[in-house]
């Protein structure tokens, strides 16, 4: 029964008419999903109120057979998991909007280590952006932290990079599908992660990337850490919305801060006089997570012994 549900899920996750608030509606009137599949799309429309020009769209996809070909044909390429999983993300449990749906290529067991923090700034970072991060950094991945980031140019690549010289760990969250790498240059990088790490997304493979998952994919990067670190970003920047998901999820934001004719560092500036966490050191982040790991560990606790890849 498992089984086949969670191939329904994922089967109207593909449908570009079935977002994630109608799918949730579609579980509260169905936890099973068998019966949307029965409904014409006149009822589709009727029963969840959506046009019924989205309606038939949907009806379409899910009575399209090459619709689910294509599904067969990535779930024998990728892995996935699904909200309904015991081997789900623990951490992405604890957040108002959790993907429904997450393929994956690499080791699923980063999921289940703590502490997770989670790395983001600007795709122009100064010239003083790596020394900075070797610096506050590299104790920590060192000691066993995970770092999350969103595989983009600048201070992304730079964490993930910094994470396996260092031959740490590290996740990272796209903003497309698994089979459409991006930026294209950061195409060496993403099958070095792909070998010893973690890449994820809630986009079915073949799903180039659109401006609109950047910030949608922030809220996931978020999620998965106990906290957010800054380390650049100007006061207009996208990582500022990984910051707000940060705040509306319960983490711990950071913020470094650097000299204020740095123009890259001037959101962190602001973050800092809105009160985010000013960090100058490791000791800073160290210091924190210990006030922190007890309740993040009893949650991890609670799903580990689940897991079932």
């Amino acid at each position: 029964m498992l089984e086949k549900k969670k191939v329904r899920l994922l089967h109207i996750h593909r449908s570009t008419a079935a977002t994630r608030p109608l799918i949730r509606r579609m579980l509260q009137k169905d936890p099973t999903l068998a019966n949307i599949y029965l409904l014409s799309s006149t009822q589709l429309s009727e029963d969840f109120h959506i046009p019924f020009e989205r309606a038939n769209k949907l009806f379409i996809d899910l009575h399209n057979r090459n619709h689910l070909a294509s599904l067969i044909s990535d779930l024998r390429k990728y892995k996935v998991v699904t909200i309904f999983d015991e081997s789900y993300p623990p951490m992405l449990k604890t957040i108002n909007d959790p993907p429904l749906v997450l393929y994956f290529l690499g080791n699923p067991d980063l999921f289940f280590q703590m502490p997770a923090l989670s790395v983001v700034g600007t795709r122009n970072p100064s010239m003083e952006a790596k020394n900075k991060m070797n610096y506050l950094l590299m104790p920590i991945i060192q000691q066993g932290w995970v770092i999350v980031s969103g595989m983009a140019k600048g201070i992304d690549g730079y964490a993930h990079k910094l994470a396996m010289e260092s031959k740490g760990k590290t996740i990272a969250v796209l903003g497309s599908g698994l089979n459409q790498i991006y930026p294209k240059e950061h195409t060496g990088l993403f099958e070095q992660l792909k070998r010893t790490q973690l890449i994820i997304s809630e986009y079915p493979p073949n799903t180039p990337p659109r401006r609109h998952y950047f910030p949608e994919r922030n809220r996931i990067i978020s999620g998965l850490g106990y906290g957010t670190i800054v380390i650049e970003a100007k006061q207009k920047s996208g990582s500022l919305i990984t910051v707000d998901q940060a705040l509306d999820q319960g983490r711990e934001v950071y913020a470094v801060p650097d000299s204020p004719l740095i123009i890259q560092s001037s959101g962190c500036h602001k973050m800092i006089q809105d009160g985010a966490k000013l960090v100058q050191n490791t000791y800073d982040l160290l210091e924190d997570w210990e006030t922190q790991s007890g309740k993040w560990g009893r949650i991890m606790s609670e799903f580990t012994e689940k897991r079932s890849f």
